[in-house]
């Protein structure tokens, strides 16, 4: 395939593939979100109103808080 290449080991088995983000970059970022959210399957949630919540209190200077 156009804009690929293997690297082989010395008994000539694939051990990993180059792709040219040029050709597959757009392939390539679906590939990686896919990777990111599958290593962190297992990791704690967060509602939609408590991140929210949190990311207010973290924009609020805390003189703001204090009047």
């Amino acid at each position: 395939m156009k804009g690929i290449q293997y690297l082989v080991d010395d008994d000539g088995n694939k051990t990993a593939v180059v792709l040219d983000l040029e050709e597959w970059g757009e392939l390539w970022e679906d590939i990686f979100d896919i990777l990111v959210s599958e290593a962190r399957r297992d990791e704690p949630t967060l509602s939609w109103e408590a991140l929210k919540a949190e990311t207010l209190a973290e924009e609020t200077p805390e003189s703001d808080l204090q009047d």
